[in-house]
C-alpha cells in the first residue's frame, strides 16, 4: 500500500529519475521557466514526492516541472538549494506509476487515453477493479471497460484515441461491433469504422414531410377546424405514406398529389 512515511529536507543530488517512472507529458519549457522565477522569489511551497525505495534512494513521483526548474537554478546560482523539501512515499513500483499519474492527472486534466497503460498494468500486476477505481479516483465501470477493451484494440483506433480524434464512447462502440463480428472478420468491421470515421458518416437528404411535423400540423389543423374532413383514393393515401418514409429521391413525384389532397400537412 502507498502509505506517507515523513516529510523530509534530503540533498537535490540524492533525487533520482526512475526509467518507469515519468511525467506523464512532456515537460513544458515555458511551465519550468515560470516555476524559477516563483521558486526564486518565494521558494519551493510545494515539495516534491519521492519514492525511497531503499533508504536513502529516492526517486521522483511528483513534481517534474518543479525539479528541472530547481536544476536551472542551480546552474544558474551554485549553492542554492542544495537541499530540498520533500514527501517521501512508500510503496511497490506499480503503486509509484499509479501515484504518479494520479499526482499528474490532477494538476493537469489528463486525456482519458493518458490513463489506458497505468490501468492495464495495475489490472496485470493483481489490483482489483474496485482498488484501481477508488484509488483514481474513477468508477469501477470505467476501469472494467478500459480492462476490456484496450489490451486487444486496434493500434489505429488506440492512435487516434491517443491524439483526441475519436470519442472514448464511439472506440468502444467500434470496439464491441468487432468483438461481436464472426470469427475472422473483426478487422473487417474496424476497417469499415475507421473508413467511416475518416470519410465521416453518409448523411441522407432530409424528407420533405416527417411523421412528427406531420402529425403536429395535422393536429394543429384539427384544433382549429375540428369538422374538416378529407375525400381521398388509395393513390392518395399511398403517395402520403411514400412522402412520410420513402427516400428523398422518390418523393417529388407524390408531393403534389399530397399538397392538393393535404394542403394542411405540406408548406
Amino acid at each position: 500500500m502507498i502509505a506517507t512515511k515523513r516529510h523530509d529536507y534530503v540533498p537535490i543530488g540524492t533525487i533520482a529519475l526512475h526509467p518507469s517512472i515519468e511525467n506523464h507529458r512532456p515537460v513544458n519549457r515555458e511551465k519550468v521557466l515560470h516555476y524559477k522565477d516563483d521558486i526564486l522569489r518565494n521558494g519551493l511551497l510545494e515539495p516534491l514526492v519521492v519514492w525511497e525505495r531503499n533508504r536513502g534512494e529516492y526517486f521522483l513521483v511528483g513534481g517534474f516541472h518543479r525539479f528541472n526548474a530547481i536544476g536551472l537554478i542551480r546552474r544558474e546560482n551554485p549553492g542554492y538549494f542544495d537541499r530540498v523539501d520533500v514527501r517521501v512515499v512508500a510503496g511497490e513500483l506499480e503503486e509509484m506509476r499509479a501515484l504518479n499519474l494520479k499526482l499528474n492527472a490532477d494538476r493537469l486534466d489528463a486525456r482519458l487515453a493518458e490513463y489506458f497503460d497505468t490501468v492495464v498494468f495495475l489490472n496485470n500486476a493483481n489490483w482489483s477493479k474496485e482498488r484501481i477505481a477508488q484509488f483514481l479516483d474513477r468508477s469501477t465501470t470505467w476501469v472494467e471497460e478500459i480492462v476490456r477493451f484496450v489490451p486487444g484494440m486496434d493500434p489505429r483506433l488506440r492512435q487516434l484515441l491517443d491524439a483526441d480524434q475519436v470519442s472514448w464512447s464511439k472506440a468502444k462502440a467500434i470496439c464491441k461491433s468487432a468483438l461481436a463480428a464472426p470469427p475472422g472478420q473483426e478487422r473487417k468491421v474496424v476497417d469499415a469504422a475507421l473508413r467511416e470515421l475518416q470519410e465521416g458518416p453518409v448523411v441522407l437528404p432530409r424528407r420533405i414531410l416527417s411523421p412528427r411535423a406531420a402529425t403536429q400540423r395535422l393536429a394543429k389543423h384539427i384544433a382549429e377546424h375540428p369538422k374538416t374532413t378529407y375525400t381521398v383514393s388509395a393513390e392518395d393515401l399511398l403517395a402520403l405514406v411514400s412522402l412520410l418514409t420513402g427516400p428523398r429521391d422518390a418523393q417529388d413525384e407524390h408531393l403534389q398529389r399530397v399538397r392538393a389532397r393535404f394542403p394542411t400537412l405540406v408548406d
